[in-house]
Protein backbone atom coordinates (compact mmCIF):
# COMPACT_ATOMS: atom_id res chain seq x y z
CA UNK A 1 0.00 0.00 0.00
CA UNK A 2 1.50 3.43 -0.65
CA UNK A 3 1.98 5.82 2.13
CA UNK A 4 -0.50 8.47 0.66
CA UNK A 5 -3.10 6.10 0.68
CA UNK A 6 -6.01 5.75 3.25
CA UNK A 7 -6.14 3.00 5.26
CA UNK A 8 -9.71 2.74 5.68
CA UNK A 9 -10.49 3.07 1.69
CA UNK A 10 -8.62 -0.72 2.10
CA UNK A 11 -11.41 -1.81 4.67
CA UNK A 12 -14.25 -4.00 2.90
CA UNK A 13 -17.44 -2.38 3.71
CA UNK A 14 -20.33 -5.17 5.01
CA UNK A 15 -23.61 -4.87 5.50
CA UNK A 16 -25.74 -7.32 6.85
CA UNK A 17 -30.23 -6.74 5.92
CA UNK A 18 -32.39 -8.83 8.07
CA UNK A 19 -35.70 -8.88 6.82
CA UNK A 20 -36.02 -9.63 2.96
CA UNK A 21 -39.65 -8.28 2.27
CA UNK A 22 -40.35 -5.15 -0.13
CA UNK A 23 -38.54 -2.71 2.60
CA UNK A 24 -35.43 -4.41 2.59
CA UNK A 25 -35.28 -5.20 -0.99
CA UNK A 26 -35.77 -1.58 -2.28
CA UNK A 27 -32.83 -1.00 0.41
CA UNK A 28 -30.89 -3.96 -1.19
CA UNK A 29 -31.20 -3.00 -5.17
CA UNK A 30 -30.35 1.10 -4.16
CA UNK A 31 -26.91 -0.23 -2.37
CA UNK A 32 -26.20 -2.44 -5.63
CA UNK A 33 -26.89 0.66 -7.71
CA UNK A 34 -25.29 3.00 -5.66
CA UNK A 35 -22.26 0.77 -5.21
CA UNK A 36 -22.67 1.11 -1.12
CA UNK A 37 -20.86 -1.65 -0.40
CA UNK A 38 -18.46 -4.53 -1.14
CA UNK A 39 -20.27 -7.06 0.76
CA UNK A 40 -23.93 -7.65 1.54
CA UNK A 41 -25.77 -10.56 3.21
CA UNK A 42 -29.78 -11.18 2.97
CA UNK A 43 -30.99 -13.26 6.31
CA UNK A 44 -34.51 -13.74 6.28
CA UNK A 45 -36.95 -16.31 8.12
CA UNK A 46 -37.67 -17.40 5.26
CA UNK A 47 -34.14 -18.95 3.91
CA UNK A 48 -35.20 -19.68 0.52
CA UNK A 49 -36.39 -16.35 -0.13
CA UNK A 50 -33.43 -14.71 0.79
CA UNK A 51 -31.60 -17.06 -1.47
CA UNK A 52 -33.48 -16.04 -3.93
CA UNK A 53 -33.60 -12.68 -3.84
CA UNK A 54 -29.61 -12.84 -3.22
CA UNK A 55 -29.37 -14.55 -6.43
CA UNK A 56 -31.83 -12.23 -8.23
CA UNK A 57 -29.98 -9.43 -7.55
CA UNK A 58 -26.70 -10.66 -8.11
CA UNK A 59 -27.60 -11.83 -11.72
CA UNK A 60 -27.27 -7.89 -12.00
CA UNK A 61 -24.03 -7.18 -11.42
CA UNK A 62 -22.67 -7.43 -15.05
CA UNK A 63 -24.60 -3.87 -15.41
CA UNK A 64 -23.88 -2.54 -12.10
CA UNK A 65 -21.23 0.04 -10.92
CA UNK A 66 -19.54 -2.65 -8.36
CA UNK A 67 -18.45 -6.08 -8.09
CA UNK A 68 -20.75 -6.73 -4.97
CA UNK A 69 -20.26 -9.64 -3.34
CA UNK A 70 -24.30 -10.54 -2.08
CA UNK A 71 -25.70 -13.75 -0.56
CA UNK A 72 -27.65 -15.46 1.80
CA UNK A 73 -26.53 -16.01 4.93
CA UNK A 74 -27.65 -16.41 8.81
CA UNK A 75 -26.94 -14.78 12.54
CA UNK A 76 -23.40 -16.14 12.56
CA UNK A 77 -22.34 -14.00 9.44
CA UNK A 78 -23.10 -10.88 11.42
CA UNK A 79 -19.67 -11.28 13.56
CA UNK A 80 -17.46 -8.75 11.23
CA UNK A 81 -20.32 -7.02 9.60
CA UNK A 82 -19.75 -2.87 9.74
CA UNK A 83 -23.90 -2.63 9.92
CA UNK A 84 -26.72 -4.41 10.52
CA UNK A 85 -29.90 -2.71 9.03
CA UNK A 86 -33.10 -4.38 10.59
CA UNK A 87 -36.32 -4.11 8.04
CA UNK A 88 -38.10 -7.14 9.37
CA UNK A 89 -41.27 -6.90 11.01
CA UNK A 90 -44.97 -6.77 10.29
CA UNK A 91 -45.93 -4.97 7.27
CA UNK A 92 -48.29 -1.71 7.81
CA UNK A 93 -51.75 -2.52 6.49
CA UNK A 94 -54.50 0.06 4.82
CA UNK A 95 -56.23 1.47 8.11
CA UNK A 96 -53.71 0.38 10.46
CA UNK A 97 -51.10 2.89 11.89
CA UNK A 98 -47.58 2.58 12.76
CA UNK A 99 -48.23 2.21 16.45
CA UNK A 100 -50.83 -0.55 15.31
CA UNK A 101 -47.59 -2.43 14.63
CA UNK A 102 -46.52 -2.17 18.25
CA UNK A 103 -46.70 -5.70 19.91
CA UNK A 104 -46.03 -7.38 16.31
CA UNK A 105 -42.97 -6.09 15.92
CA UNK A 106 -41.79 -6.54 19.41
CA UNK A 107 -42.07 -10.15 18.95
CA UNK A 108 -40.27 -10.35 16.07
CA UNK A 109 -36.89 -7.82 17.51
CA UNK A 110 -37.30 -10.04 20.31
CA UNK A 111 -35.66 -13.28 17.97
CA UNK A 112 -33.31 -11.22 16.26
CA UNK A 113 -31.21 -8.65 17.87
CA UNK A 114 -29.87 -11.48 20.68
CA UNK A 115 -28.69 -14.43 18.19
CA UNK A 116 -27.02 -10.93 16.39
CA UNK A 117 -25.15 -9.59 19.43
CA UNK A 118 -24.15 -13.42 20.68
CA UNK A 119 -22.52 -14.11 17.14
CA UNK A 120 -20.22 -10.98 17.69
CA UNK A 121 -21.52 -8.55 16.04
CA UNK A 122 -20.03 -4.75 17.13
CA UNK A 123 -21.07 -2.45 14.19
CA UNK A 124 -23.85 0.07 13.95
CA UNK A 125 -27.08 -0.99 14.30
CA UNK A 126 -29.96 0.37 11.83
CA UNK A 127 -33.42 -0.05 12.51
CA UNK A 128 -36.19 0.68 9.45
CA UNK A 129 -39.31 -0.97 11.24
CA UNK A 130 -42.52 0.62 12.51
CA UNK A 131 -42.95 2.09 15.24
CA UNK A 132 -39.47 3.17 14.41
CA UNK A 133 -38.82 5.30 17.20
CA UNK A 134 -39.75 2.33 19.65
CA UNK A 135 -38.53 -0.24 17.63
CA UNK A 136 -35.25 1.15 17.97
CA UNK A 137 -35.33 1.37 21.94
CA UNK A 138 -35.89 -2.05 21.90
CA UNK A 139 -33.02 -2.60 20.10
CA UNK A 140 -30.75 -0.87 22.25
CA UNK A 141 -32.24 -2.42 25.38
CA UNK A 142 -31.67 -5.95 24.13
CA UNK A 143 -28.43 -5.32 22.11
CA UNK A 144 -26.43 -3.17 25.48
CA UNK A 145 -25.11 -0.82 22.87
CA UNK A 146 -24.14 2.39 23.14
CA UNK A 147 -26.82 4.60 22.35
CA UNK A 148 -25.01 6.57 19.75
CA UNK A 149 -24.20 2.97 17.59
CA UNK A 150 -28.12 2.12 17.31
CA UNK A 151 -30.01 4.37 15.47
CA UNK A 152 -33.49 4.47 13.46
CA UNK A 153 -34.73 6.05 10.58
CA UNK A 154 -36.85 8.45 12.16
CA UNK A 155 -38.43 11.02 10.38
CA UNK A 156 -35.47 11.12 7.24
CA UNK A 157 -38.20 10.02 4.76
CA UNK A 158 -40.96 12.95 6.23
CA UNK A 159 -37.71 14.90 5.72
CA UNK A 160 -37.66 14.02 2.31
CA UNK A 161 -41.33 14.05 1.19
CA UNK A 162 -41.31 17.70 2.71
CA UNK A 163 -38.43 18.65 0.86
CA UNK A 164 -39.97 17.24 -2.26
CA UNK A 165 -43.36 19.17 -2.13
CA UNK A 166 -41.57 22.12 -0.91
CA UNK A 167 -39.08 22.24 -3.95
CA UNK A 168 -42.22 21.59 -5.98
CA UNK A 169 -44.11 24.08 -4.29
CA UNK A 170 -41.55 26.92 -4.89
CA UNK A 171 -40.04 25.57 -7.98
CA UNK A 172 -36.86 25.07 -6.14
CA UNK A 173 -34.56 22.20 -6.27
CA UNK A 174 -35.49 20.05 -3.44
CA UNK A 175 -31.86 19.71 -2.60
CA UNK A 176 -31.83 23.57 -1.69
CA UNK A 177 -35.12 23.28 0.53
CA UNK A 178 -33.52 22.78 4.54
CA UNK A 179 -36.29 21.83 6.41
CA UNK A 180 -37.06 19.35 9.30
CA UNK A 181 -39.90 17.12 10.14
CA UNK A 182 -39.39 16.25 14.02
CA UNK A 183 -41.02 14.53 16.58
CA UNK A 184 -42.19 10.63 16.30
CA UNK A 185 -42.21 8.97 12.50
CA UNK A 186 -45.95 8.84 12.91
CA UNK A 187 -48.74 11.12 13.26
CA UNK A 188 -47.32 13.38 16.19
CA UNK A 189 -44.33 14.70 14.05
CA UNK A 190 -44.28 18.12 13.13
CA UNK A 191 -42.51 20.51 10.91
CA UNK A 192 -40.06 23.31 12.70
CA UNK A 193 -40.91 26.34 10.20
CA UNK A 194 -39.61 28.60 12.31
CA UNK A 195 -36.15 27.69 11.30
CA UNK A 196 -36.87 26.02 7.56
CA UNK A 197 -34.84 27.85 4.60
CA UNK A 198 -34.97 28.03 1.46
CA UNK A 199 -30.88 28.31 0.77
CA UNK A 200 -30.18 31.21 2.97
CA UNK A 201 -33.72 32.76 3.06
CA UNK A 202 -36.10 31.96 5.66
CA UNK A 203 -39.02 30.61 4.32
CA UNK A 204 -41.67 32.74 6.53
CA UNK A 205 -39.73 35.90 5.23
CA UNK A 206 -39.88 35.20 1.62
CA UNK A 207 -42.67 37.69 0.20
CA UNK A 208 -45.16 39.75 2.41
CA UNK A 209 -47.94 36.72 1.61
CA UNK A 210 -46.88 35.06 4.48
CA UNK A 211 -49.86 33.99 6.14
CA UNK A 212 -51.39 32.98 3.03
CA UNK A 213 -47.72 30.89 2.30
CA UNK A 214 -47.60 29.21 5.39
CA UNK A 215 -51.81 28.22 5.16
CA UNK A 216 -50.51 26.38 1.99
CA UNK A 217 -47.18 24.99 3.74
CA UNK A 218 -49.56 23.71 6.65
CA UNK A 219 -51.50 21.85 4.29
CA UNK A 220 -47.91 20.35 2.29
CA UNK A 221 -46.88 19.40 6.19
CA UNK A 222 -50.62 17.46 6.39
CA UNK A 223 -49.56 16.10 3.11
CA UNK A 224 -46.32 14.44 4.55
CA UNK A 225 -47.77 12.93 7.69
CA UNK A 226 -50.38 11.14 5.25
CA UNK A 227 -47.96 10.41 2.47
CA UNK A 228 -47.65 6.48 3.42
CA UNK A 229 -51.71 6.31 4.03
CA UNK A 230 -52.50 7.28 0.65
CA UNK A 231 -49.55 5.00 -0.96
CA UNK A 232 -50.89 2.00 1.60
CA UNK A 233 -54.09 2.50 0.00
CA UNK A 234 -52.82 3.33 -3.27
CA UNK A 235 -50.52 -0.03 -3.41
CA UNK A 236 -50.55 -1.65 -0.32
CA UNK A 237 -46.98 -0.74 0.86
CA UNK A 238 -44.31 1.51 0.90
CA UNK A 239 -41.05 1.07 0.38
CA UNK A 240 -39.02 3.16 -2.72
CA UNK A 241 -38.33 5.84 -0.22
CA UNK A 242 -37.61 4.29 2.66
CA UNK A 243 -35.22 2.24 0.42
CA UNK A 244 -33.59 5.33 -0.73
CA UNK A 245 -33.24 6.63 2.53
CA UNK A 246 -31.56 3.79 4.14
CA UNK A 247 -28.81 3.76 1.56
CA UNK A 248 -28.17 7.36 1.89
CA UNK A 249 -28.02 6.44 5.89
CA UNK A 250 -25.91 3.25 4.97
CA UNK A 251 -23.14 5.36 2.59
CA UNK A 252 -23.13 8.18 5.47
CA UNK A 253 -22.43 5.98 7.99
CA UNK A 254 -19.67 3.48 5.91
CA UNK A 255 -18.02 6.83 4.35
CA UNK A 256 -17.80 8.43 7.88
CA UNK A 257 -19.52 11.74 6.42
CA UNK A 258 -20.25 13.59 9.59
CA UNK A 259 -23.90 14.19 7.48
CA UNK A 260 -26.88 15.82 9.26
CA UNK A 261 -30.05 13.57 8.61
CA UNK A 262 -33.46 13.53 11.06
CA UNK A 263 -32.87 10.12 12.24
CA UNK A 264 -34.12 8.40 15.67
CA UNK A 265 -31.75 9.36 18.20
CA UNK A 266 -31.27 8.63 21.78
CA UNK A 267 -31.88 11.75 24.38
CA UNK A 268 -29.91 12.25 26.86
CA UNK A 269 -30.93 15.94 27.88
CA UNK A 270 -31.40 17.30 24.60
CA UNK A 271 -34.41 19.37 23.99
CA UNK A 272 -35.35 19.23 27.69
CA UNK A 273 -35.84 15.16 27.09
CA UNK A 274 -34.07 12.10 27.80
CA UNK A 275 -34.22 7.96 27.72
CA UNK A 276 -36.10 7.37 24.91
CA UNK A 277 -35.56 7.89 20.96
CA UNK A 278 -37.04 10.57 18.30
CA UNK A 279 -36.25 12.04 15.16
CA UNK A 280 -34.39 14.96 15.70
CA UNK A 281 -31.31 16.25 13.48
CA UNK A 282 -28.37 14.24 14.17
CA UNK A 283 -24.16 14.49 12.97
CA UNK A 284 -23.33 10.76 11.66
CA UNK A 285 -20.27 9.05 10.80
CA UNK A 286 -18.42 5.68 10.94
CA UNK A 287 -19.45 5.54 15.07
CA UNK A 288 -23.24 6.05 14.38
CA UNK A 289 -24.16 9.18 15.88
CA UNK A 290 -21.38 11.97 16.88
CA UNK A 291 -23.87 15.00 18.06
CA UNK A 292 -27.24 15.89 17.92
CA UNK A 293 -28.30 19.33 16.48
CA UNK A 294 -30.60 21.40 18.95
CA UNK A 295 -32.36 23.98 16.65
CA UNK A 296 -34.41 26.72 17.57
CA UNK A 297 -37.90 25.94 18.25
CA UNK A 298 -40.83 28.65 19.24
CA UNK A 299 -43.11 27.74 21.65
CA UNK A 300 -45.62 26.13 19.46
CA UNK A 301 -42.64 23.65 18.18
CA UNK A 302 -41.46 23.30 21.63
CA UNK A 303 -45.32 22.02 22.26
CA UNK A 304 -45.54 19.60 19.64
CA UNK A 305 -42.11 18.55 20.46
CA UNK A 306 -42.84 17.28 23.62
CA UNK A 307 -46.53 15.86 22.75
CA UNK A 308 -45.02 13.69 20.40
CA UNK A 309 -42.18 12.56 23.05
CA UNK A 310 -45.19 12.23 25.34
CA UNK A 311 -46.92 9.19 22.28
CA UNK A 312 -43.57 7.51 22.16
CA UNK A 313 -42.98 7.35 25.84
CA UNK A 314 -46.72 5.52 26.03
CA UNK A 315 -45.82 3.08 23.77
CA UNK A 316 -42.76 2.71 25.14
CA UNK A 317 -44.73 1.88 28.39
CA UNK A 318 -47.06 -0.66 26.63
CA UNK A 319 -43.99 -2.89 26.22
CA UNK A 320 -42.58 -2.43 29.41
CA UNK A 321 -39.29 -0.70 28.11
Amino acid sequence: MSVHENPRAQDSKKVAIVGVGMVGMSFAYAMLNQNICDELCLIDINKERAEGEAMDLSHGLPFAPSSMKIYSGDYTDCTDMDMIVICAGVPQLEGETRRDLLQKNYKVFKTIVKPIVENGFNGVFLVASNPVDVMTKVVLDLSGFPPERVIGSGTSLDTARLRYMIGDYFKVNPRNIHAYVMGEHGDSEFVAWSSAMISVLPIKELDSHTDQIMNELDEIAVNVRDSAYKIIKAKKATYYGIGMVLARLTRAILNDENSIFTISAYLNGEYSESGFYIGVPALINRNGVRKILEIPLDESEKKRFKDSAKVIKEMLDEIGR
